[in-house]
């Protein structure tokens, strides 16, 4: 396994990944090295382009998603250009290998009165509970991911001007405007319940458990599927899904795709585009308000059920009022324009993947 052990030192010195990237490489690459040991009977310097192709084989023969054999694919693939580059083999062996056509399956979004049901469902009598709202609140307000989230520091949301520094994959450094009703939120938090459930001066963290410590993304995901059940919600509820929201009901609000783009952290504008597919029906409203000739008098009638179209949700989150703050949808609604504070030190690693 010494050519694999190189491969990961060179990925977390030399790249810089993140410890969950390192794993997932190892792991993958572990599967992928017991096959051709067991299989094959021959080491990771022999392998063929046929060995690939009959690993992919393996894995579909065990049910393995196409996703999880892009996946492992593209560990196989970044060994192999490692190994050609450094001269530890003689030919590449993933060189015009193509991948597995992937289905691109289009996320699940709730709608505004969904969501609102479900930032409203904490209760706010209690440090945990004003935590959880608070967390919520920014998650809907920025559409960080939840690891983004629970990494955040004291320092890095400022209330006042209304903005989130935050840190995501690929070590890069993204400034997020914040809501009104998130930043209320984020300030009673701070001001009445964060002082209750951290234990330890030096703890840096913004969000805290139980324990004081900083949350895990574990434990949040837990707390928001309980409350998607209590608010009756019978979609598949993730942190993720907040995010989804977030892209989706700005799109149907008249943003703009880069904006979009910009505040989700995606490399590739095509990553966001896939919510401009859910944000059909608002676009079709649009068009209908907008064009001239969608709507002329005396031409013949056209049917509306038309195959593919998406109703609009006209429906509106109801807007709360924490601790005197102005009403706002946090997401769907104007964000306050304000100079962005000045940046940190950049914290965490790269990750392996660009999500969602």
């Amino acid at each position: 396994m010494v050519l694999l052990d190189e491969f990961l030192a060179y990925l977390g010195v030399e790249r810089g990944l993140a410890q969950n990237s390192l794993e997932s490489y190892a792991r993958d690459l572990n599967q992928f090295a017991k096959f051709v040991e067991e299989v094959e009977g021959s080491g990771l310097d022999e392998v063929t382009q046929d060995t690939i192709m009959a690993y992919l084989a393996h894995l579909r023969q065990q049910g393995k998603a196409t996703s999880s054999i892009c996946r492992q694919l593209a560990a196989i693939r970044g060994l192999y250009r490692f190994l050609d580059r450094e001269g530890r083999i003689q030919h590449d062996p993933t060189v015009n290998l193509g991948s597995p056509k992937q289905e691109r399956r289009l996320p699940g979004v709730l709608s505004l009165d969904e969501v609102g049901r479900l930032l409203e469902m904490p209760g706010t009598h209690t440090p945990a509970g004003v935590r959880d709202r608070a967390m919520l609140e920014v998650l809907y307000a920025t559409g960080m991911r939840v690891s983004e989230l629970v990494s955040l520091d004291i320092g890095d949301l400022n209330v006042e001007m209304g903005y989130v520094r935050c840190l995501g994959k690929g070590s890069k450094e993204r400034i997020i405007p914040v809501g009104r009703v998130a930043s209320g939120w984020v300030e009673a938090y701070l001001r009445s319940a964060r002082p209750k459930l951290v234990r330890s001066r030096v703890e840096n963290a913004l969000f805290v458990n139980a324990r004081g410590r900083r949350m895990t993304r574990q434990g949040f995901w837990k707390i928001i599927k309980a409350y998607a059940a209590k608010a009756g919600i019978q979609k598949h509820v993730t942190p993720h899904t907040l995010r989804h929201c977030f892209a989706t009901h700005l799109l149907e609000n008249g943003a703009d795709l880069r904006s979009v783009q910009e505040m989700l952290g995606h490399v590739d504008i095509a990553t966001t585009q896939v919510y401009t597919h859910l944000a059909k029906g608002k676009l079709k409203e649009i068009y209908d308000s907008a064009h001239p000739r969608a709507r002329v008098e005396g031409a013949p009638a056209a049917s509306t059920d038309r195959p593919g179209d998406v109703a609009g949700d006209d429906s509106a989150v109801g807007e709360p009022r924490p601790f005197g703050s102005t009403s706002v949808n946090a997401a769907a609604g104007a964000q306050r324009k304000a100079p962005a504070p000045a940046l940190a030190r950049s914290r965490g690693g790269k990750t392996r993947d660009e999500a969602v």
